[in-house]
């Protein structure tokens, strides 16, 4: 880094703008929005579809949902992935900025120190270059001796403590730039990781509108009743349970806003990656929907799970996170009744669903 003040400020600013380009999201990848269609209850059956010998069995089908259920799984972690790396990019990105404002303002202080010092050394040019106290010795006026020894003590101190506030200047700027540098190196593992995940993103989306894209429309409509009927089935067990009975916790004041908020998001569209306000991911509805409420939380599913308060779920009220599958790869927003609203995968809008049909790994409560 240049040891002039302007090629300082300059060297600033350059990185200012190459961390606000490196931290920038990237363009997301936006699935197709379906037909609007009406929302199913969450508790009520589904109707069972009829059987065509024109059609492939059921089996073959049901083969499909669960292979387009894997890759928007897989999706979804990666978009986890995704979501992380930006978090911690956004972060490391402001602390360069304020290393870069510390480095400037230590510069300017070097030189302001450099420049007294370089004033103390002209003046003793200006006398001859005999230091202070051998212009004492010879002088042959005792009293300007008294009292120039107690100039020449002030003197030497504040010498001392010029060459040692330069040094310890000149030490913090090191300790800047060393900082500055290291996490420039993790900005660029992040951007490493943005990219990577953003490939398997798309892979996984790809993957999942080629298979879509390969049925006929009479096989389309029966794999929407199969997805259904899978939904159904699962939650009327987790309702069958008895759980409901439980379950009688009021919301508190921010989880009512939690919920207002959620529930007027019903409708947009899923977009990876996205937090609104036109679109959302899972965990973009869930950390807007408490970030409106005055309680703001990690952006992932996964670090909502490992930093919010664990609750028992017949402790659950409406607001709750609920967290699903063993990696935490997707959250939902309890809103009461055996229902959530979450924004379920590309392809999909924010909905109203049942909080059983998917596997629960457990529920989180933001303003515990």
């Amino acid at each position: 880094m240049g040891t002039g003040k302007r090629g300082l400020i300059t060297a600033a600013v350059t990185v200012v703008c190459a961390v606000t380009v490196l931290a920038a999201p990237g363009t997301a990848f936006a699935a197709p929005t379906p037909k609007p269609t009406a929302t199913a209850n969450p508790t009520a059956a589904s109707p069972t579809p009829t059987n065509s010998p024109t059609l492939p069995p059921n089996k073959d089908l049901e083969a499909v949902r669960k292979k387009l259920d894997k890759l928007y799984h897989d999706a979804a972690v990666a978009t986890d992935e995704y979501n992380a790396a930006q978090e911690k990019a956004q972060k490391q990105s402001a602390a360069i900025v304020e290393l870069a404002k510390k480095i400037v303002e230590g510069q300017k202080k070097l030189d302001e120190l450099k420049d007294r010092a370089g004033a103390a050394a002209r003046a003793q040019y200006r006398t001859g270059g005999l230091p202070p106290t051998a212009q004492l010795m010879l002088s042959d006026d005792p009293q300007q001796f008294l009292d120039g020894a107690g100039r020449v003590l002030q003197g030497q101190r504040a010498t001392k403590g010029l060459i040692g506030e330069m040094t310890r200047t000149q030490q913090d700027l090191q300790r800047y730039a060393a900082d500055a540098s290291d996490r420039w190196d993790e900005l660029e593992a992040n951007r490493r990781t943005k990219a990577a995940a953003k490939k398997k993103i798309k892979q996984q989306i790809a993957a999942a509108e080629k298979l879509q894209s390969q049925l006929e429309k009479k096989e389309k409509e029966r794999l929407a009743e199969l997805e259904r009927e899978a939904a159904y089935r699962a939650q009327t067990a987790w309702l069958d349970s008895g759980i409901l009975k439980e379950i009688n916790g009021k919301a508190s004041k921010q989880g009512k806003q939690a919920v207002e908020f959620a529930t007027a998001q019903i409708g947009k569209p899923y977009v990876w990656g996205a937090e609104g306000p036109e679109s959302y991911d899972c965990s973009g509805l869930t950390s807007q929907a408490w970030a409106k409420a005055g309680r703001p939380i990690p952006r992932t599913s996964q670090e909502q799970w490992k930093q919010l308060k664990h609750v028992d779920i017949k402790d659950m009220r409406p607001g709750d996170l609920i967290i699903y599958f063993d990696d935490a790869s997707h959250v939902a927003m309890y809103v009461g009744d055996g229902a959530i609203i979450h924004a379920p995968r590309p392809g999909r809008t924010v909905t109203l669903a049942g909080a059983g049909e998917m596997p629960i790994l457990g529920i989180v409560r933001p303003d515990a």
